[in-house]
This record gives C-alpha cells, structure tokens and sequence, in this order.
C-alpha cells in the first residue's frame, strides 16, 4: 500500500504531517528533505517512481512538497498504480497558503506553473483576476520577456518566498525592474499576480493603430480565424502582420502564442503599440524580411496566416508547409488575381492539397443609402495531414 502526503508549507521535514513515519516499511522523499533514517529513501523522483512500482504492495509513505493535489508528481504517481493501493493524504499548497493571506475566492483565482517549464500556459496566464505562478530560478526572466508589452500600471505582483519557512517573505515587488534582485531564486516561491485591466475579446477595427489598407478587416479577419481552427497555447505565425490585428485577435480570443512578421518599420512601431493596447502577452514580434527569419526559429508553427509579404514569401509556401507540425493549417489570403495564381500555380507544382474560399461584401453608407463594394478575398486552406 503506497500513501502519498504533502508536507505542506515550510521547509524540507516532516512537521507537518501527522502520521508516525517509523511504521512504515519506507518512506521515500525528496534529496532536499533533512531527516535520515533507516527507513528513509531520500530519491529524485525518476528513482522515486522506479521504486514505488516495484514495490508499491509493500507498506510506503511517498513525502511530496505542498500538496499532492497542486501541481505534483504524486498524483502523476498515483495513476499509475492500482487504485486499491493507493491513498492520498492533502496537505495546504502554495496556492492555498496565498489565499488565506489575501482572502481570495476560488473562482477569482487560476494557477500556472513554470518549475521546471519552458512555456506559459496563456488559458490561464492573466485570464483571472489573479494569477498564481508556481516558480524556479528562470520564472521571472520568463515572466518579464512575456508582458514586455505590458505598463507596470497593469499589474501588481506579490512574491511568497520561503512560505511556511521562519524567513517567510510576502511583499509587494516591482517585476518590471529589478527590485526582485535582493531574493535568492533557487529558493522556493511563488508570485501572485493581479491583473489590474479588463479583458476584451473582440476587436473593432478603429481599435487598432494602422497604415491605411494595412488592416484586415473585422469581418473577414473572424473568417480567418475561423478557417485557422485556432486552439489555446497554440503557435501561430503571423506573415505580413500589417497592424497586427489578425495574429492580436487570435491571442485575445484563442490564447494562442503568435510570432508577428513585419518588414515596414511604421507598421512595425503600429504592431508594438497595438501590443501594449491591447495588452498581449508571451508574443514575439520580427521585424525584416520574414523569409529571412523563417529557418532561425527552432519550433515549427501549428497555424500560419499569411496576409502579406509579398513574392518573395510566396515562394516559400513549400517550405512553410514543410515546417508546419502535423495537422496544422496554413491559411493565405489574397486580394489581386495576380498573387492568387502564382500561389495556386506554386502549391500544384509542389502537389500541395488546398481548398480556395472567396469572400465579398458589399456595404450601404449615408442617409441616401450609397453602396459601397469591397475588395473580394480569397483564402486558400492548407491542412497537413501526413508528414
């Protein structure tokens, strides 16, 4: 019989748990815990599971930091073992422990963790009122390039450093400068984020900073994404990104991660402005020719729009197909009879399948009802469904 428990807040021991540690045939906890004894393990948890399903019908108690039940490699544990054998003792996290402090309701929280992770989680990044972010030694750097677009009137960040521990610290920091500096990163804690602006999930075009033309259209830029089949936490690549609007709309909207390719230095200064407006986070924006960059980004895109950039990037469709991840979509538009054939004539060379779909609204303005034509779109979809 495994039983895992959390150890709650505070340091590496076994204070604050209730059960007498000596009647179990092993106890296997973490390197960092203080306390030896015959029938202590101390293991990382590659080791730790190795000899949990070895001998999880022996008499176990498996220690994990805070609670089991947050962000743990003891529920990960737990479901790989029959469940007879199996119990789960909670403990407070750090989640918990900050709640109490600051007398937040469950529903006006979310949680995301980066120890030990590359990516921020954007369904539940600043989605909130609150955000609790669970750290490591390279969270803040991360956090910092992630709202660069962001003002510091935006939001207000709590650091929980050492929580439970004698030297516990909770105040308020600065993670746009450097006020952060005088903690030691390779100890444990946590930041609670306040977001301190309202979310907005559609956009109007006079909402965005632009060059004349250089804007896709509301109405056609919902189509886009909706061709896109966007899903959170998805890289999209946003090609002649003009004002930025497409590639804005999909984070306000989808939560995906854009990458915004623009050559024109206005529309450049237009895109980083609509960024801070519209408050975006965890985005990158290249400025040059985006053929130029393509090859130099190690991650391959899920979704790739392409709104522009004119021949030179129409030649790259192939190789653009090639880097998309299995069952992405690319999806092209085109407003000049011109592009579209040589973007038709250059995916049939290449044996590319695609779907073209047209798309023409014609408005009425003035009190004397004057019709007003707009420019006809094309869209041609891309789905890679094999390697």
């Amino acid at each position: 019989m495994v039983t895992i428990i959390g150890n709650g807040m505070g340091d590496y021991d076994f204070k604050n748990i209730s059960l007498d540690i000596s009647s179990f045939h092993k106890v296997i906890c973490d390197k960092n815990f203080k306390k030896d004894g015959a029938n202590i393990l101390k293991l990382g948890f590659k080791d730790a599971k190795e000899y949990i399903l070895e001998n999880y019908k022996k008499d176990l108690l498996y220690v994990v930091t805070g609670s089991p039940y947050f962000y743990s490699a003891g529920i990960l544990l737990a479901k790989k073992l029959p469940k007879e054998y199996v119990t789960i003792i909670s403990n407070t996290s750090s989640k918990e422990y900050m709640q109490e402090k600051f007398l937040i309701n469950d529903k006006d929280i979310s949680s995301i963790s980066l120890h030990g992770r590359s990516t921020i989680d954007l369904e539940n990044f600043l989605t909130n009122i609150y955000t609790l972010v669970l750290c490591d030694k390279d969270t803040i750097p991360k956090i910092k390039e992630a709202i660069k677009y962001l003002q510091p009137n935006d939001l207000e960040v709590i650091i929980g450093y050492k929580l439970g521990y004698e030297d516990e610290i909770i105040e308020q920091i600065n993670i746009f400068d450097y006020s952060y500096n005088a903690f030691d990163m390779d100890q444990p804690y946590v930041l609670l984020i306040k977001r301190l602006y309202e979310i907005e999930t559609i956009s109007k075009d006079d909402d965005f900073i632009t060059q004349r033309g250089m804007i896709t259209k509301q109405y056609k830029r919902e189509l886009s994404l909706q061709l896109l089949d966007l899903k959170p936490n998805q890289l999209l690549w946003d090609i002649g990104a003009g004002s930025g609007s497409c590639g804005i709309q999909a984070y306000k909207r989808y939560k995906v991660r854009t990458i915004f390719f623009e050559n024109q230095e206005l529309r450049v200064e237009n895109i980083k402005q609509n960024l801070s407006n519209h408050k975006v986070v965890d985005t990158l924006l290249l400025e040059g020719n985006a053929q130029d960059y393509f090859e130099t980004l190690k991650i391959d895109p899920d979704k790739i729009f392409v709104g522009g950039g004119g021949e030179k990037v129409i030649e790259k469709l192939p190789y653009l197909y090639e880097r998309l991840n299995l069952y992405g979509i690319m999806l092209i538009n085109a407003i000049t009879l011109k592009h579209l054939t040589l973007m038709l004539n250059i995916l049939n060379q290449h044996n590319i399948e695609y779907e073209v779909f047209s798309l023409s609204l014609t408005t009425y303005k003035g009190s004397l009802d004057l019709v007003e034509p707009q420019r006809q779109l094309f869209s041609i979809k891309i789905y890679k469904d094999k390697i």
